[in-house]
């Protein structure tokens, strides 16, 4: 853990030293989030709509926002650069683990997607959506974004690693979108027509989403809470799995 540790801080700078990378990680989420509201918001009023539970309809478009925030996969366009400068193969050459390989990169895009996380639930808390788990949830929900940012990002370094190519790594990046929008991204799963809500409910994405969105609407609800955290749990270690393995066959 130490050596991926230190290959973390080595992200971390480099990630310091581009600030302007962040900048779409933040502006494209609140867009969507300002977007989505403005269309809908008429259409579920807090005060009628039962799934909002008091709250407005940003409320309840906040997770896509935070699982957008969490989907960008920088990281991986970054160890292109490495594999095209040659220090990739440098680090394969030294004694270290190929599990750190991996999670060097990881624990800065942890890092990078819970500051993403706090700063939009905070500018959601100033224009008035509650998070009605508390403190815990405003923790967990960042916990639970950091982690998913950490496996998609994952999944992103296996394209980079397969193609050694930043366009194809870059192109990669939108399978999100149709993980995205199959989900109750607009209304819960049991209003969703039957086709969409068998769809939403293979989607693993689903469960995130919903996992955020009862942190954010209601208070501590664990049934909903934990298939979240384990669809993070099950796909980070088939991600970390394929990667060590890649690498491992990497020539």
């Amino acid at each position: 853990m130490a050596q991926a540790w230190v290959l973390g801080q080595r992200a971390l700078r480099e990630a310091w030293r581009t600030p302007e990378a962040l900048i779409p990680t933040l502006f494209i989420p609140l867009f969507f989030l300002v977007v989505n509201v403005g269309q809908a918001a008429k259409i579920f009023p807090g005060e009628t709509t039962d799934f909002l539970h008091g709250q407005g309809y940003g409320a309840f478009q906040l997770p896509s926002s935070l699982l957008l925030a969490a989907s960008f996969g920088t990281a991986a366009l970054f160890l292109v650069e490495d594999i095209e400068g040659g220090y990739f193969d440098k680090l394969r050459a030294a004694p270290i683990t190929r599990t750190s390989l991996v999670l060097g990169r990881l624990i800065a895009e942890v890092a990078k997607c819970a500051l993403i996380s706090v700063l939009i639930l905070v500018l959601g808390i100033i224009f008035g959506i509650s998070i009605a788990s508390g403190v815990l949830g405003f923790v967990l929900l960042v916990l639970l974004t950091s982690l998913w940012g950490a496996v998609f990002v994952g999944f992103m370094q296996l394209i980079a690693l397969k193609t050694r190519s930043a366009a194809a790594t870059n192109s990669g990046g939108l399978i999100f979108f149709p993980l995205l929008f199959l989900t109750p991204n607009f209304v819960p799963r049991d209003l969703l027509t039957r086709p969409m809500e068998i769809a939403a409910s293979i989607n693993p994405v689903t469960y995130l989403m919903e996992a955020l969105r009862s942190l954010i609407l209601e208070d501590l609800v664990w049934s909903k809470i934990w298939p979240g955290f384990l669809v993070v749990a099950v796909a980070g270690a088939i991600m970390l799995a394929l990667n060590v393995r890649v690498i491992e066959r990497y020539d």
